[in-house]
């Protein structure tokens, strides 16, 4: 066998990185007994950390968290034959364990070390609309740039126990942590941010969400923007230049000490649009002004609600040190998540037809700019499955009857509306207003969503149809997507 020339230079090795002596394991005994004020029971070593016995995987650290209903001390046998290495636990128990007094309390400690061990950048994401949207394209972008070394809050944890048990899966080699923060009453976003710590607080927009527990879209903005409060020094804040209440959050950004990034179409934004170009497949080819710099990418997501979040993103990669290229190729590569946009074909009678799922959240912001993409959705008919948007209050039954309009500039053939609240829009429809010659669209009010699937059959769906699936989570409109996208590729005969 022939010898390779000498003057071949050999391969180039990684730089060593400082991470390279951290351990690999999540944590072990030591760390979380010191972390927690816990009393361990041996030597072990853990590789995640879960809270939900039935979600356990060989490795996990399982906390019993008590609840209101129930008590996480009564599954530990589940966990553990599940795979758990360990169990945070108030009482002894004859398997490996960390014992403290409270696991809840436990749970938040962990979260705290976790975030005061890593070196890297963090971003906190919040927002009326479009939260686990923007936080999935900017780790999408942060982990690929790092080569996998980015972290985020996965699904929708996002609250009390989501924000502390995400912080406390995140590995001290993490180069970047993605949290998103929810709330529904004043103070909440103050609690979660005091945990994140984040060098990038993210507003992705303002919206009438939770107005009900706020009682204005202005105390809605006073509550977002805590998320300010937590920013570490030298912070960077980003908020929407569009929004009616962006100088209500600069001002508050402003007041926390934070640089502050702005993204929109307005003339004053940072991050400012310059053209989007839409695409027959839903995507869209947008140009951004960044003052030093412009840039030209793909945003796969449809919707003018997408290229606002696209600008958000930018925004953020750039202030947390990411790569703008790769934050291009993210955005180009991403794909609906489940009840957040996923699209699924279905076979039906005649070809197969576009389900869309947005079954998983709605507010009045939201709800309009679905039914503006489906109006721009290339279909023979559109068909809106509508569930209530809750957590209104008194203005609910306005929110509601105002989706006429949207309904009728969406050219929507069919709706189905899902829930007692959906009764003003019914009426609104039954007077035909705003309407091409007065004429509404057929439409069908119905108790719940195993009515709105039986009356979807008998309707009869065809090839080219196009059907949005909106609604707030507790609707239930997941049951309908499920019975009409059956299986990972969506597929379902039509009758």
């Amino acid at each position: 066998m022939a010898s390779l020339p000498q003057s071949l230079p050999l391969p180039l090795a990684w730089l060593p990185q400082t991470s390279d002596a951290l351990p690999l394991a999540l944590w072990d005994a030591v760390s979380i007994a010191v972390a927690t004020g816990g009393k361990p029971s041996g030597q072990f070593q853990v590789s995640g950390v879960e809270i939900d016995s039935r979600d356990v995987v060989e490795g996990d650290l399982f906390f019993a968290l008590k609840g209101e209903a129930s008590d996480g001390h009564a599954f530990l046998d589940k966990a553990f034959a599940n795979g758990a290495a360990a169990a945070v636990v108030d009482r002894p128990i004859d398997r490996p364990h960390i014992l403290v007094e409270n696991t809840s309390s436990a749970l938040e400690a962990l979260a705290r070390a976790a975030r005061a061990r890593i070196a890297g950048k963090v971003v906190g994401v919040t927002g009326s609309v479009g939260k686990t949207g923007v936080k999935e394209a900017i780790f999408a972008a942060l982990d690929r740039s790092s080569r996998g070394a980015a972290h985020r809050s996965v699904r929708s944890y996002n609250n009390h126990v989501g924000v502390p048990l995400s912080l406390a899966r995140m590995s001290a080699r993490s180069k970047f942590g993605i949290f998103e923060m929810g709330m529904n009453h004043a103070g909440e976003i103050e609690f979660l941010t005091g945990f994140v710590r984040p060098h990038v607080a993210v507003i992705t927009t303002i919206a009438p969400a939770h107005i009900e527990m706020l009682g204005s879209e202005e105390a809605i903005a006073d509550a977002k923007a805590e998320i300010f409060l937590g920013l570490e020094p030298g912070g960077t804040a980003v908020i929407p230049a569009d929004s009616p209440h962006f100088r209500r959050l600069e001002a508050a950004a402003m007041q926390a000490g934070a640089k502050i990034v702005s993204f929109g179409s307005a003339p004053h934004a940072n991050v400012r649009l310059l053209d989007a170009i839409p695409h027959d497949n839903g995507s869209s080819l947008v140009t951004a002004d960044l003052g030093d710099r412009r840039l030209c990418y793909t945003v796969a997501e449809p919707g003018g609600h997408w290229i606002a979040n696209s600008l958000c993103v930018l925004a953020a990669v750039r202030a947390a040190g990411g790569d703008l290229g790769a934050a291009g190729l993210a955005l180009a590569e991403m794909g609906g998540l489940k009840g957040r946009g996923a699209r699924h074909r279905i076979a039906v009678r005649g070809g197969q037809a576009l389900l869309i799922d947005e079954s998983y959240n709605a507010n009045p912001a939201s709800m309009r700019a679905t039914l503006a993409q489906l109006g721009h959705t290339p279909a023979k008919r559109r068909i809106a499955v509508l569930g209530a948007m809750k957590e209104l209050g008194d203005f609910g039954p306005g929110f509601h009857a105002s989706l006429v309009e949207p309904l009728a500039a969406a050219n929507v053939d069919f709706a189905v509306l899902v829930g007692p609240e959906m009764e003003a829009l019914v009426r609104e429809l039954g007077k035909g207003a705003g309407f091409a010659l007065g004429k509404a669209p057929r439409f069908a009010h119905c108790a719940n969503p195993e009515e709105a699937i039986s009356v979807l059959e008998e309707f009869g769906l065809s090839g080219g149809d196009a059907i949005l699936v909106k609604g707030s989570n507790s609707v239930g409109l997941a049951r309908l997507v499920a019975h009409f996208a059956q299986g990972k590729d969506g597929r379902k005969e039509g009758r």
